[in-house]
């Protein structure tokens, strides 16, 4: 998958814009506050729905303007050409998928495939559960044709169930929707499960190069109650009381981890900073490389900031990965990454500056 041009308006500090990437390594430098990671940040929002740096509302949209507008075409594996808009006000949106209107973010999610590496992604390792589901649920969209459905099934339910618990009077309906929560719960748990192990041989073969220290790793899914004792149904009505008490459901998939266990080093909680950031970069290289076995190709690969998010060792380690892969990545820095520089590879030199691209540049 090679992403051929991006267009923006209203974006940041873009009022217009237009970037072409090239295949292979694109380089953007750019004065801090440029705009070069926006750049980044919008393709990663047509992909994911959400932006790495916040809401839409928090400042991605230009001040003044009322809405932002983002427009990519790629290029598939087969030649066939792509295309996709979105305008976000912030608190709307609007998004066509190759001429066709678009229902749900999700269906942009599944068609234009983006992977991010940036400044905030050590909180794949650290932070809250919600991150680490959120990868998890992404990837799926790509592999797994029948987790959409039932990931939708299991949101409704979940939204029905709540909205009873917190209604005097609603008890009476809370079976039904027991039933269906339990249903689709353990279907999209039976397929996370087995996404995780799929990621395990990739992060095991990548972890050597990125975070040598641990050793060994070891994946799983932590489900969301206590599955080695109960089936969900049970857990739901052994918890309906508390459940009415709290006025949200407080057990299910909805509430599952990602756990890794490291052989030689400490718990998540015990890894430094750059240790944090090492794993989460593994983590994102494997669910690339689980795409490229499944889908036939890479995703497009962004690294934001990489002279500042890691050593010139692990930098030359991620980017030697990356060279064999074939992918489409874009690196950006203030200046020239020192291990990028020394590659023997060509390279695609853009510079962003008082809100214009310029680029593909003369080396």
């Amino acid at each position: 998958m090679l992403i051929r041009r991006l267009r923006l308006q209203a974006f940041r500090r873009f009022d217009e814009a237009e970037f072409l990437p090239q295949p292979g390594f694109n380089l953007i430098t750019g004065d801090n506050g440029s705009g070069k990671t926006s750049l980044l940040e919008a393709l990663h929002l047509m992909a994911h729905g959400r932006s790495f740096r916040g809401r839409v509302r928090d400042g991605l949209i230009r001040q003044g303007e009322p809405a932002l507008q983002a427009y990519v075409e790629w290029e598939a594996p087969d030649s066939a050409m792509h295309r996709a808009g979105l305008r976000h006000s912030g608190s709307s949106w609007e998004a066509r998928l190759d001429g066709a209107e678009v229902r749900q973010l999700g269906q942009l999610c599944e068609a234009l495939a983006v992977i991010s590496f940036e400044p905030g992604s050590h909180a794949l390792v650290d932070g809250s559960s919600e991150v680490r589901r959120r990868y998890l649920d992404w990837g799926m969209f790509h592999v797994e044709h029948g987790f959409m459905p039932e990931w939708r099934r299991y949101a409704r339910a979940l939204k029905q169930r709540n909205a009873l618990l917190r209604q005097s009077g609603g008890k009476g309906q809370l079976d039904a929707w027991e039933h269906e929560l339990a249903q689709s719960g353990e279907a999209l748990t039976q397929l996370r499960d087995a996404y995780v192990a799929s990621l395990q041989p990739h992060l095991a073969r990548l972890l050597p190069e990125l975070l040598p220290a641990a050793g060994s790793v070891e994946l799983s899914l932590s489900p969301g109650w206590k599955r080695q004792e109960l089936a969900l149904a049970d857990a739901l009505l052994l918890g309906r009381e508390r459940d009415l008490a709290l006025g949200h459901t407080s057990l299910g998939p909805h509430r599952a981890d990602l756990r890794f266990a490291l052989r030689d080093l400490p718990g998540r909680d015990g890894l430094s900073r750059g240790q944090a950031k090492q794993l989460a970069l593994a983590l994102l290289l494997a669910q690339a490389a689980h795409l490229a076995d499944i889908l036939g190709h890479w995703p497009m690969l962004q690294l934001d900031d990489l002279g500042s998010e890691l050593d010139r060792h692990h930098q030359h380690r991620v980017l030697d990965v990356l060279a064999t892969s074939g992918a489409q990545v874009l690196v950006t820095g203030t200046e020239p990454p020192p291990a990028l520089a020394a590659m023997q590879l060509p390279i695609a030199m853009f510079h962003v500056e008082h809100g214009a691209i310029a680029g593909p540049l003369s080396p």
